[in-house]
């Protein structure tokens, strides 16, 4: 499988460009689809109104992009925390407001988290705090035909669900079809789990990868760190993998000219397929 067609490009680092600019790049590096960041300085979303898709779906067309997957604003110090003790109602509003979004547009899929706890509250209540609010989020994009594509975290993002084994218990216990996997390699590499350790639990579950290179971890562009392109594409493709494979470069050091951060990745696609 030709990987290089299912690239999808993410607009984090273009956060001091116009999310114009962002589209415009994708298309001169020959990229189709877009994971949308909700970055407020590209798209504006809180729990009660949102910027008009009507921007988005222009885009879309101008560019020939078209967006598979809305990434929420969602991690600390974010004020829209699944896991949140005094705001659970709102936070609950502005997911609907995401899912109504991807709706609107054609998108079938939205990022989730488990969100986050603070370090010197029960981690316990937390986690059960985290799996109701995403029961109702799971129940509200299923009446949208919308389905959540669930990460791990890393510890300094957050204490709940971290690994494998965190999101097959959180999965199991928020108990929803419409609930599935993305793997971000940021947090696989930091929980040193590998893809044959998610694909062996979640199997089919797995709908979405956030594709980054690290030392070991990170959200680097590929040739920017140490891992094996080459083999990570082919365990993707011993796995059965056929999903997109989004470039979550979200890391300041290409915050000046972003989309060289694309170029350098799919030059590393271009060697690694002239080698193959």
């Amino acid at each position: 499988m030709n990987f290089r067609e299912r690239l999808s490009g993410m607009n984090n680092h273009y956060r001091y460009y116009s999310l114009e600019k962002f589209f415009e790049s994708l298309q001169r590096n020959d990229i189709h689809y877009a994971e949308l960041w909700t970055g407020p300085m590209h798209f504006y979303v809180d729990d009660h109104k949102h910027e008009s898709i009507e921007t988005l779906k222009t885009y879309q067309k101008n560019y020939d992009v078209k967006i598979i997957g809305i990434c929420p604003e969602q991690t600390n110090p974010k004020p829209n925390n699944v896991a949140d003790k005094k705001r659970a109602d709102d936070v609950f509003k502005y997911y609907q407001q995401i899912i109504d979004i991807a709706q609107g547009i054609g998108c079938p899929q939205v990022l989730i988290t488990s969100g986050w706890a603070f370090y010197d509250e029960n981690k316990d209540e937390a986690w059960h705090r985290s799996v109701k609010m995403l029961k109702r989020i799971c129940d509200y994009a299923k009446s949208r035909k919308i389905y959540l594509a669930m990460e791990a975290l890393q510890p300094d993002e957050s204490i709940l669900v971290n690994n494998v084994r965190d999101l097959y218990r959180f999965k199991k216990e928020v108990a929803r079809d419409n609930l599935k996997i993305c793997i971000d390699f940021g947090a696989m590499a930091r929980a040193e789990d590998t893809i044959y350790d998610y694909f062996k639990v979640f199997k089919n579950d797995i709908v979405h990868i956030h594709f980054v290179d690290g030392a070991p971890c990170g959200h680097l562009a590929w040739g920017d760190g140490r891992r094996n392109l080459m083999q990570d594409l082919k365990d993707l493709e011993t796995c059965g993998y056929h999903g997109y494979l989004s470039l979550e470069t979200a890391t300041s050091r290409y915050f000046d000219k972003p989309w060289q951060a694309e170029e350098k990745t799919i030059q590393q696609f271009k060697e690694v397929y002239e080698e193959d």
